[in-house]
């Protein structure tokens, strides 16, 4: 099921994403002036976890557009990317270019990225918005994380929080589900569909998601053997009542655990 995610995917983000970004975040060189100005700001969730970014390898797993890559990169981070649409990295490159920045991209899919172990470990695993639905094995991209930090090496994650997706209406979460359990695999609008005319959308392709729980991602991520060290929940800036989105910090621990089943093999 996962190659089927992959394809559609693929090609949905692989459709206008270009002329979609341009529009929203404007020409890349006006998005490098943005970033010169509001660069911390695009970092806010994370720099408290991170602290001085420059000279750290942060590795930016399904970074799309590379914004929050390049403004690590703006702060003196050796800065990668790793998604598999090739007009976000077109968008992504000209704007470091724009930036005066170097950006690694590397345009694959996340889980079979190309000759893996010669990027080496990271300082830094950053994932953020919308990223988790894309997978049907938490634990495959988890192990991914985990092979690419270094000892001591932290994770970060930040995404739309499973109550919201299943009650809540938000300006990013239109159509909540109304079923927390939900894990069936749904075809969707593409992210960008939004920031383009209606006129426009026609030819776009289709996303394929899942969803999943807080219990399943916290229990994904420890069980690829990252040490959680906070869960972080942020407020809905329209209701301020509810969570909107999340923010894990995990970090890469040597540590050798008891089998949480020990009458079972492990998975």
């Amino acid at each position: 099921m996962q190659e089927e995610l992959v394809k559609a995917n693929k090609f949905a983000w692989e459709t206008k994403a270009y002329e979609a970004w341009v529009r929203h975040f404007g020409m890349p060189a006006e998005l490098a002036e943005t970033l010169t100005q509001t660069g911390n700001h695009n970092l806010r969730y994370w720099l408290k976890y991170i602290g001085d970014p420059a000279g750290k390898r942060v590795l930016n797993l399904l970074g799309s557009h590379g914004r929050k890559a390049i403004a690590l990169a703006m702060l003196g981070a050796e800065a990668t990317v790793v998604d598999l649409s090739a007009e976000n990295q077109r968008y992504a490159l000209d704007v470091a270019a724009a930036a005066g920045v170097e950006l690694h991209y590397i345009c694959s899919d996340a889980l079979h990225i190309p000759d893996e172990e010669a990027l080496g470990q990271f300082d830094i695993v950053l994932m953020e918005f919308g990223v988790l639905h894309y997978f049907t094995d938490l634990q495959a991209i988890f192990n991914v994380v985990r092979r690419r930090l270094r000892p001591n090496g932290r994770f970060l994650l930040t995404d739309f929080h499973p109550f919201a997706r299943a009650w809540a209406t938000t300006y990013n979460l239109p159509e909540p589900s109304g079923n927390y359990f939900d894990r069936q695999v749904k075809e969707g609008d593409v992210a960008f569909a939004k920031l383009l005319p209606e006129e426009e959308r026609e030819g776009l392709g289709k996303v394929l998601a899942c969803s999943w729980t807080l219990g399943d991602i916290l229990s994904a991520v420890a069980a690829s053997g990252l040490y959680v060290r906070a869960f972080e929940e942020i407020p809905s800036s329209s209701n301020p009542h509810i969570p909107e989105f999340y923010t894990l910090v995990a970090d890469k621990m040597e540590l050798e655990l008891a089998p949480l089943y020990p009458d079972m093999k492990e998975k």
